[in-house]
């Protein structure tokens, strides 16, 4: 761990604040600011989160959607328990994982998908980026697959080569498709998010 990692991450006011609140991570307030803008979680909305771990966007959708909605997170990584929530441990390309997430829905689509989702990162830009637009792309399918004519969907992607086409394919799912970045997201990073809302039928 590098002395300068120590010292951005010290002097970062948006890690203090998640800290301070209670969230998992500073992730948190970007979806907070999402959420501002946009309005894409609703109370009583059923919300799904790909790539849930640690869980700071998981403790938002809960506490937005409140005691009548449903939040399912999933990841491959083991995330500890988010009261309110339903955590799966599992990958969400595999049919045993979306047969236990209809469980728990009791075969209901979602209003909500959210994905977070971040490779492991190699320091290989270019590699970090593929492997993040194939994530998107994952996300973007089931996201198509599971929620609701109508529904919503964010992703978070990285600038780079593909991007276009995976905004195109959205476009193509969704009516309303735009790309935002939290004033939460690190200033020397080229993460943006995907906002598609009011999935279309076809």
């Amino acid at each position: 761990m590098s002395k300068r990692w120590y010292q951005e991450n010290k002097r970062d006011p948006w890690r203090r604040q998640a800290k301070s609140k209670g969230y998992r991570a500073r992730s948190a307030y970007k979806l907070l600011q999402i959420q501002e803008k946009f309005k894409i979680i609703k109370i009583g909305n059923n919300v799904l989160d790909i790539g849930c771990h640690p869980g700071g966007w998981t403790q938002v959708s809960v506490e937005i959607v409140g005691d009548s909605g449903i939040v399912v997170g999933v990841d491959l990584l083991t995330t500890s328990s988010i009261e309110g929530a339903e955590i799966i441990i599992g990958d969400i390309t595999e049919n045993s994982t979306i047969e236990r997430i209809a469980d728990i829905t009791r075969n209901t689509k979602f209003d909500v998908i959210i994905s977070d989702i971040s490779p492991g990162l190699t320091g290989r830009y270019d590699t970090d980026q593929a492997i993040s637009l194939e994530l998107s792309t994952m996300a973007l399918d089931t996201a198509f697959d599971l929620v609701k004519v109508g529904g919503n969907f964010i992703t978070k992607i990285f600038q780079g080569r593909g991007v276009e086409g995976l905004v195109e394919s959205a476009k193509r799912r969704f009516m309303n498709v735009n790309r935002y970045t939290p004033t939460a997201s690190r200033t020397a990073s080229s993460e943006t998010y995907l906002i598609c809302q009011n999935r279309l039928l076809h």
